[in-house]
């Protein structure tokens, strides 16, 4: 009698976790509230913002990209909004200084943010040198990028001083710096140099052989790929691996192993994803090793019901999504969400390039046009 309650109460709880459970994996998407939240943050962010301001060409690529996939940025942001948009990204590209290239030559491609010693200009024609002005990789990508979404055909790049810069970053491991003169190089940088000539329909400014071998090198006994060769595996250097080698054609030279990289990903899966063995789902992970998946052709291995699931819960009631449940969202996050969920076909949701990290829709205007595309790509030599 004791035995049979102890299993019915057992049974019951079981039962009313698994409803519990079911009904989370159902909670609806807040579609209206994650369009809301984007705009806003394109006009306004809070104050815990103020130490990414140098960055703010990336926040801008996580709103623009966000209304993007949500499949409303050109009925939610105006025609002149667009405009001053792009002025604004062109106004940070930093081009060949016009008496004297050769001074700042090493630093051109965009910054992330307006510099406060050079006045406004949206057509960038008039240049000179400053010392730290300088661009960044990561921010480079994040205008480019910017500048496809916004209907932008490229024409204002300065193609052959990006180029010309990224020959200079990279380091003689193979992998890059963001900046010239920066200690800090790692597979990140790789990614964006990689994402960055393939905008640019040029791959001039990247020895590739040597970045695919920094690639190789960076993937640990567990078949995961870290930051920098000797470290630890790590789910958003697994995605900047994978993505670059896919972008170059390079995977059978660049992956140890396909097939344990994949064991090693799928390993990672608690409901949502983890970014290294031992800790905690966390959204972003959802897209960077999802995302890494679907390049590898093996998303369909993924429990998108789980990952779904995880996912309702970092969603906020302010709309975006947070690192983890019960934290206010962020930015980086909420684009991440929104791009896993595109991953898994989530219905009103555009479908998402992984290793372009923007809409299929977007790489397909990208190919159609912009002049680098429309020109065919540069010879190698």
């Amino acid at each position: 009698m004791t035995s049979h309650s102890a299993n019915s109460t057992h049974t019951q709880v079981s039962s009313h976790q698994d409803k519990d459970r079911a009904q989370n994996f159902a909670s609806d998407f807040s579609f209206k509230k994650h369009v809301a939240y984007f705009k806003r943050s394109l006009s306004m962010l809070p104050y815990n913002y103020t130490e990414t301001d140098t960055s703010r060409m990336t926040l801008a690529f996580f709103c623009l990209s966000g209304l993007e996939l949500l499949g409303v940025l050109d009925e939610e942001i105006s025609a002149a909004d667009k405009q001053d948009y792009v002025d604004w990204i062109y106004a940070q590209q930093i081009l060949p200084d016009t008496a004297d290239p050769s001074l700042n030559e090493l630093h051109c491609g965009f910054r992330g943010s307006s510099w406060p010693g050079r006045p406004f200009e949206p057509n960038a024609t008039h240049t000179t040198y400053q010392s730290y002005d300088s661009g960044n990789l990561a921010n480079t990508y994040s205008a480019l990028a910017n500048l496809i979404l916004l209907g932008d055909d490229l024409s204002r790049v300065n193609r052959d001083a990006i180029v010309n810069t990224m020959r200079h970053l990279q380091q003689k491991d193979g992998s890059f710096v963001p900046t010239y003169g920066s200690m800090e190089s790692d597979l990140r940088f790789v990614y964006a140099a990689c994402i960055i000539s393939y905008i640019l329909n040029d791959w001039r400014g990247v020895d590739i052989p040597k970045a695919v071998d920094y690639i190789r090198r960076t993937q640990t006994y567990e078949f995961g790929i870290a930051q920098s060769p000797g470290e630890e595996a790590h789910g958003g250097s697994t995605f900047c691996g994978i993505a670059a080698l896919a972008l170059t054609g390079k995977f059978d030279e660049g992956l140890v192993s396909r097939k344990d990289t994949i064991y090693w990903i799928l390993s990672r899966q608690l409901d949502g994803f983890q970014g290294r063995s031992n800790k905690p789902s966390d959204t972003c992970y959802s897209f960077w090793l999802g995302g890494a998946l679907e390049i590898l052709d093996s998303f369909q291995f993924v429990n998108s019901e789980c990952n779904r699931g995880f996912l309702m819960t970092t969603q906020t009631m302010y709309g975006g999504f947070a690192k983890w449940p019960d934290c206010p969202p962020d930015l980086l996050h909420s684009y991440m969400g929104i791009a896993s969920l595109s991953l898994m076909h989530e219905p009103g949701l555009r479908e998402v390039d992984p290793k372009v990290n923007i809409s299929k829709r977007a790489v397909e205007y990208l190919k159609t046009q912009t002049v680098f595309w429309r020109g065919g790509p540069v010879p190698l030599k």
